[in-house]
């Protein structure tokens, strides 16, 4: 059966690899994708580094990402998406939460009313996957009664901090804080919203990427309805987790 999964994103600077990845899988498995910006109407717009190239070109997209990304953009409900305010969390059947680094992210990742309804859908329990920064918003999503991270309970994985900070430094001197898209680390304040450090899983010290055909290099972490990943080298086999929960 059909399912309804949302996939809310900021006005721009979202990773491609990250939304287009699960876009494409969970679309070709017959799923429906519905997208949602702050204010709804109008499509989004991914970081545009990762198209051209961060650095002399390299850094970016892999070319199947890309061109998944290519055909996203021709897609209705991406051209139109519904606004955060609008959102019933009840009315989805599952949760992504993806990344990103540059500027534009802190619309996503820093938004009182998406962190709300992320709590809200945390509450039913249905499948929830957060990859890389994503995994933020989800730690930064609080119960109202409680006031604990929608993650406290959880293991999780994210953007580990050897990866933003090693990106960080090769890029700096040109870029700036294009990597650094807060002063903490994503895995610092994600790891303080759980119960214990001990549920942070960092994954293996290794960039290897993985792809449609094969996605052994991938690290995921599972834990009943919530997959989390690390970066957009793991997006194939955390669409793929997402799917097996679906």
């Amino acid at each position: 059966m059909a399912k309804r999964v949302l996939l809310p994103l900021p006005d721009r600077d979202f990773d491609v690899t990250e939304v287009a990845v699960p876009w494409r899988l969970l679309t070709r498995a017959g799923h429906e994708v519905v997208f949602a910006t702050e204010h709804g109407g109008a499509p989004p717009a991914c970081d545009p580094l990762l198209l051209t190239g961060v650095l002399f070109g390299k850094l970016g997209a892999e070319p199947e990402p890309k061109a998944f990304y290519a055909e996203l953009e021709g897609d209705p409900a991406f051209r139109a998406p519904l606004a955060w305010g609008a959102l019933a969390p009840a009315d989805f059947d599952a949760l992504v939460l993806a990344g990103g680094h540059a500027p534009g992210m802190r619309q996503y990742l820093g938004s009182a009313a998406l962190q709300a309804k992320v709590a809200a859908f945390a509450e039913l329990g249905r499948p929830l996957a957060a990859i890389c920064h994503g995994v933020l918003l989800a730690a930064r999503a609080r119960a109202p009664e409680s006031g604990r991270s929608a993650l406290h309970a959880r293991r999780t994985t994210c953007l580990p901090k050897w990866m933003e900070r090693s990106a960080w430094a090769m890029t700096a001197w040109k870029l700036g804080r294009y990597y650094r898209t807060y002063d903490a680390y994503v895995e610092d304040e994600v790891k303080a919203a759980l119960a214990s450090p001990s549920q942070f899983a960092r994954g293996p010290f290794d960039l290897s990427r993985g792809t449609l055909a094969d996605d052994a290099p991938a690290f995921v972490v599972e834990d009943g309805a919530y997959v989390s990943a690390r970066w957009p080298g793991d997006a194939y086999a955390f669409a793929r987790a997402l799917l097996a929960r679906l």
